[in-house]
């Protein structure tokens, strides 16, 4: 019978320590690919059900406030940090693919449509937060470079259904559906089995009342939320109307773009600059490269009426630039949040601040939305200035954060 040291158990910690982030990685995009699935089908949505004008931000918005309800609960009940992480992320993945899935069978009209979305957000509560707070779990050190790969994850996971939608192999949209829905319960059994509770984590012990006093009290992990909350307005309300955008300057210009994989590789883009972002944070502090990032997008929210009248390389260029800059500052915040709550309620943080932010990007899109459809000066290609409302409200107290260090 073979013996097992000391240093052969330390051996096969270490290796599972390198493969442990890729693991994690591919769960999030797994999970995440529900998060978009009803944008890239929504042509075939709006003809099959007799959706109105209003579509995109009313399908985006039910998905939105379905994950804002379910943070709450679990922030409120603290359920990241009372149980296993890994095991909620599994539950809501085979959840979240199964009301999903039911899109295809039981959506009958916009109200159905809506409720089905908004339960898919609710599950998907228990995927990207939960998927942050196993990571945390497991990276003490390099948390925002294995922030910076998680995100990436998301940013592609998000993207992914509009490839699925491509021209050049374009799906029927119930089988996006089911495939979207394959693929998150495939991340779930991945994370059960493969992943499981990193060494890091500290259970929080039962129900506390005064968790969200605790959290809050902070004076910086207040400064790096209020820069988080800025930037939730601009990134969800970018990514959903990508398509619009895309076709605008098609209707404007009398061109011609495949606007699914144009989709899928604007937003998709913005994986790299996660990854990149993560390992600057390494030399320069997440802080920073947080701030960066929502400078930049928020100079491309200004320029952006300015787009639609440029040649299409250089309006692609720009636009492939907005889309590099909006999100990379999303992992630093992250990580900015876990390092400035307590140790025991980490989870909670990543999750109650997740919550307010995306409640900030459900107003952001049902408001963008209205203004798109409207008349008068900030019609159609001048609406998206108002994104850049995000940087100016987010970056005085990141720069405020930087001061303090």
């Amino acid at each position: 019978m073979p013996t097992y040291t000391g240093n052969h158990f330390k051996l096969t910690e270490n290796v599972k320590n390198k493969h442990v982030l890729l693991l994690i990685v591919i769960s999030q995009f797994a999970g995440t690919s529900l998060w978009f699935v009803g944008n890239a089908v929504l042509p075939e949505l709006k003809q099959t059900l007799h959706l109105s004008q209003y579509a995109l931000s009313l399908v985006t918005s039910a998905v939105m406030l379905g994950f804002i309800a379910g943070t709450l609960v679990f922030a409120f009940f603290s359920l990241a940090d009372r149980f296993s992480p890994v095991k909620l992320f599994f539950i809501c993945s085979l959840l979240g693919a199964l009301t999903n899935s039911a899109v295809a069978w039981l959506a009958k009209d916009a109200d159905s449509l809506f409720a089905l979305r908004f339960i898919t957000g609710f599950f998907i509560a228990g995927i990207y937060p939960v998927g942050m707070k196993i990571a945390a779990d497991w990276y003490e050190k390099g948390l925002g470079k294995a922030l910076g790969f998680l995100l990436a994850a998301l940013v592609l996971g998000t993207a992914f259904p509009h490839l699925l939608k491509n021209r050049d192999f374009e799906l029927p949209w119930k089988t996006v559906l089911y495939f979207t829905s394959l693929v998150a319960t495939a991340g779930g059994l991945l994370m059960v089995f493969f992943v499981g509770d990193g060494p890091y984590r500290k259970k929080s012990g039962g129900f506390q009342w005064n968790a969200f006093g605790k959290i809050f009290s902070s004076k910086k992990w207040r400064q790096s939320a209020l820069g988080y909350f800025g930037h939730m307005w601009e990134l969800y309300t970018f990514w959903g109307f990508v398509p619009v955008i895309l076709e605008l300057y098609v209707e404007k210009n009398n061109t011609s773009l495949n606007i699914p994989l144009m989709s899928f590789l604007i937003i998709g883009c913005g994986s790299i600059s996660c990854i990149v972002g993560g390992y600057l944070s390494q030399y320069v502090g997440s802080a920073k490269v947080a701030t960066i990032a929502l400078l930049v997008s928020g100079a491309c929210c200004f320029l952006s009426p300015l787009i639609f009248q440029l040649p299409l390389f250089i309006f692609l260029f720009i636009f492939f630039v907005w889309g590099l800059a909006v999100i990379p500052d999303s992992p630093q915040f992250s990580t900015l949040i876990t390092a400035y709550a307590p140790e025991h309620l980490r989870g909670t943080a990543l999750t109650v601040y997740n919550s307010i932010g995306f409640a900030i990007s459900t107003i952001s899109l049902i408001v963008i939305d209205r203004v798109f459809h409207s008349h008068g000066f900030f019609a159609k290609e001048n609406t998206f200035l108002l994104l850049g409302i995000g940087a100016l409200a987010g970056l005085p107290s990141m720069f405020r954060l930087i001061r303090s260090k």
